[in-house]
């Protein structure tokens, strides 16, 4: 099955989100995505009240940049709103933006060291385990969640890079691939999760859930907003990359993503997206009537 998201983008202001997320409910989007980039918005309090302000809209927060949050925090942060909104949450963790780390005295020696440390740790605590670790960066001693949730949620990882990629096969239950990513690019990206899942023995474990960013524009001036975005971004030059026109031409870019192995496509409004709320109209009604719900992904 394709999942079929947006993303509200956190260049909106935070008031900005009710009327958003409400115009989502009301239009049936399946989810809802949210991004803690520094320094913007937090990714926690908005999927909070998102959450609360509806019944049926699944939230993501994708992702949440370890270095800034300490594992325990975090995982109790999730364990809570899974535990008050069950089913309808999924998180993802990673090594945010460098350079954003560095402003805040954060920056680790070792990204992927960090990141590997904070997935095991975090997993365990949401499976109620008691946790002691004396990591290079994660330091705990007999932690364990009073309130852990009452399933085993899945904790996704944030990956670019090859041995990012391969270390979230490894430790994480999902990848989300930003807007970089190309239909041969989750190729590519599926190639090396396997790879770490084989290295970790986790190939029978079922399907690493793979999530993808598709950036779109659709109505007026869209093929000009979408390259605009794309040169601000330096990668004008990246085939199929990005998608504008109407919902026919996002859902066949859609569809592309989903055959090359993405399980949700959560589709990213350029940032200066005219009307946020009627790009989740389109999503969730002109966009989703035109993609199968039962797509088979080639990547298996």
């Amino acid at each position: 099955m394709t999942t079929l998201g947006a993303v509200f983008r956190p260049q909106l202001a935070p008031e900005r989100l009710r009327p958003l997320v409400r115009a989502a409910e009301e239009a049936g989007l399946e989810e809802l995505w949210l991004w803690e980039d520094c320094f913007l918005e937090s990714g926690i309090a908005a999927a909070s009240a998102a959450l609360a302000w509806t019944e049926r809209l699944h939230v993501g927060v994708g992702l949440l940049p370890v270095p800034l949050r300490n594992v325990a925090l975090t995982s109790m942060e999730a364990a809570t709103l899974h535990r008050l909104f069950p089913g309808r949450v999924t998180l993802a963790v990673g090594h945010g933006v460098q350079d954003w780390m560095a402003q805040v005295g954060v920056r680790p020696a070792s990204p992927l060291t960090l990141l590997r440390e904070y997935l095991d740790a975090m997993r365990a605590l949401l499976r109620g385990e008691q946790v002691t670790a004396d990591g290079q960066y994660v330091r705990l001693d007999k932690v364990a969640l009073d309130w852990p949730p009452a399933g085993v949620p899945q904790v996704l990882a944030g990956g670019v890079g090859p041995r990012t990629l391969r270390l979230s096969g490894e430790s994480a239950d999902g990848t989300v691939l930003d807007a970089s990513a190309s239909p041969d690019g989750v190729r590519r990206a599926r190639l090396l999760i396997e790879e770490g899942r084989a290295a970790a023995g986790r190939t029978a474990r079922g399907r690493h859930k793979v999530v993808v960013y598709l950036l779109t524009a659709t109505g007026a001036g869209a093929a000009d907003r979408l390259r605009a975005e794309l040169v601000r971004e330096g990668r004008e030059s990246v085939p199929d990359l990005g998608v504008a026109g109407d919902a026919g031409a996002v859902a066949r870019a859609v569809q592309q993503l989903a055959d090359a192995g993405a399980d949700t496509v959560v589709l990213q409004p350029t940032a200066d997206e005219p009307d946020p709320e009627g790009f989740v109209r389109f999503v969730a009604g002109e966009v989703r009537a035109l993609v199968p719900r039962a797509a088979q992904s080639a990547a298996g």
